[in-house]
């Protein structure tokens, strides 16, 4: 009659040979690989830092859908380095974008370009949202619909930069004013 044991082993090291499979799979699936597929409107995207970058993590990056005018990008920067970082610009393809903020001017809440740019302190995070801190797409050279994804390139204080995708999303909330000038290239 055989053991126990022996009927056993067969069947521990099949799910040992499986766990070991489904961790290699998931592995394959890192950071720093691009995905073709269209991500779900319900879904959060995350875009990690790049290796090579290594600047910030990128989290829930969207940008607002709009056909034409202004629209603005938006997403969570985290930075799990020991220094802080600054973003003092930004750039897209589909239009002239700067950072701005919404600030209280003449007891009315007014968005305008945020002197100095955003800091993302050492071991912490910034949010960019309807509302507060946010990254101004301006001039739109073409309609910026539900789905699209753009390529955002942050530069930092450093002279680095970093890219991310974005994916863009229908949204109704935070209908801020812009001021005059907002959308006209600045004088040379």
């Amino acid at each position: 009659m055989p053991s126990t044991t022996s009927r056993r082993f067969p069947r521990t090291a099949a799910l040992i040979g499986a766990a070991v499979l489904a961790a290699s799979v998931a592995a394959c699936g890192s950071a720093g690989t691009t995905s073709t597929a269209a991500p779900s409107a319900s879904a959060p995207t995350s875009t990690p830092a790049s290796a090579a970058a290594g600047v910030l993590t990128v989290r829930d990056p969207w940008v607002k859908a709009a056909d034409k005018g202004m629209t603005a990008a938006f997403a969570t920067l985290v930075n799990d380095g020991d220094t802080d970082v600054t973003i003092t610009g930004v750039t897209t393809d589909v239009s002239r974008a700067e950072i701005h903020e919404m600030a209280m001017t003449d007891g009315k809440m007014a968005m305008r370009q945020k002197q100095g740019g955003v800091v993302v302190a050492a071991g912490a995070q910034a949010a960019l949202e309807p509302g507060g801190d946010h990254l101004m797409l301006m001039d739109l050279t073409r309609p910026v619909r539900p789905g699209d994804q753009l390529d955002v390139t942050l530069t930092f204080a450093d002279g680095r930069t970093q890219t991310f995708t974005a994916v863009a999303k229908p949204f109704t909330g935070a209908q801020e004013t812009y001021a005059p000038g907002h959308g006209a290239s600045p004088a040379s």
